[in-house]
């Protein structure tokens, strides 16, 4: 449960909860999230509270938010396969504005960058892709 003495942000002991709800299957993939008002009464907390931790797991890429609908936990994209080629080196960092927009990247969900010896570069979303080496 939420210990407000606890050492660790009210916030976070929610979202910590949430996680392991989405982790353990318990709240599977297009499953709403119970609304911010039932979390705030199921928990004794304030409706900022709850946002704060639905806020921490869509940044993480767990959940996406359709207003108004509700909060429901993120359907993992189908992911591609991609070879790499000898001499390239891949690098992750989170995207730019316009790689989110042309990926449709929600919040939270990194970009994997495949660089060729000539300096050339490919952008994949993580979420989607599988790296291998032959």
């Amino acid at each position: 449960m939420i210990d407000p003495s606890a050492d660790r942000a009210v916030f976070r002991q929610l979202a910590d909860l949430l996680r392991d709800r989405i982790m353990s299957g318990e709240l599977g993939p297009g499953e709403p999230l119970p609304s911010e008002l039932r979390l705030a009464q199921e928990y004794g907390l304030s409706r900022t509270t709850v946002r704060q931790a639905i806020g921490q797991l869509r940044t993480e890429g767990l959940v996406t938010v359709d207003r108004p609908r509700g909060t429901f936990v993120r359907v993992p994209e189908q992911t591609q396969t991609i070879t790499l080629a000898r001499g390239e080196r891949v690098s992750a960092r989170m995207p730019t504005d316009a790689e989110r927009r042309s990926h449709r990247l929600g919040e939270g969900i990194p970009v994997l960058v495949v660089t060729g010896p000539d300096g050339a570069f490919t952008v994949h979303p993580a979420d989607r892709i599988q790296l291998i080496r032959p």
